[in-house]
């Protein structure tokens, strides 16, 4: 189902994405802190003002989830000049995130979702099918969160290439 409302002079999505879905757009993210890289603190909805770009990716380290990062990573002054702040979200620990922010020099932070609580509230954690085989698993997803909370925009199975051009498009029109 896709509806359109407009909201501060722009044109939002207003999309469930996810048939199980637990946030949806327009959805408002009820305020939390999370552990992150570099000692930090990853508050969502941000507390500084900032809209927040969370993106969810299965696995540090792996071929994807490195472009993607590296993608973000190549285009993160254009967010930051469109007062948006980056969150990279998965399952992996603190010590890996570290290795993976290190080696790939990603100037935005990880964010350690070990236990899922994350992924499963944004719907990012879903049986994925590969070989034949059923599993758990994080789907790669991305959230744009506005400072009061709303999540304003949200991709599903994202595929990398070209996603993050989409997703700066996305936010340099709030």
């Amino acid at each position: 189902m896709l509806t359109r409302s407009w909201k501060h002079s722009g044109l939002y999505d207003k999309i469930n994405p996810f048939n199980n879905l637990s946030i949806d757009v327009m959805s408002k993210v009820q305020p939390t802190t999370f552990a992150a890289t570099s000692n930090l603190s990853a508050s969502i909805p941000d507390t500084q003002g900032r809209n927040i770009v969370l993106y969810f990716y299965p696995k540090d380290a792996t071929s994807g989830c490195t472009l993607e990062g590296q993608d973000f990573r190549d285009n993160h002054q254009a967010f930051i000049d469109a007062n948006t702040v980056i969150y990279g979200v998965s399952k992996d620990d603190m010590a890996s995130h570290e290795k993976f922010k290190a080696n790939q020099s990603f100037p935005f932070e990880l964010i350690a979702d070990e236990d899922g609580t994350l992924c499963e509230a944004f719907g990012a954690w879903q049986l994925k099918k590969r070989n034949g085989e059923e599993k758990m698993g994080i789907v790669r997803s991305t959230f744009i969160i506005n400072p009061n909370g709303d999540i304003l925009k949200s991709w599903d199975k994202v595929a990398v290439g070209g996603h993050v051009d989409e997703v700066l498009e996305a936010v340099q029109a709030l």
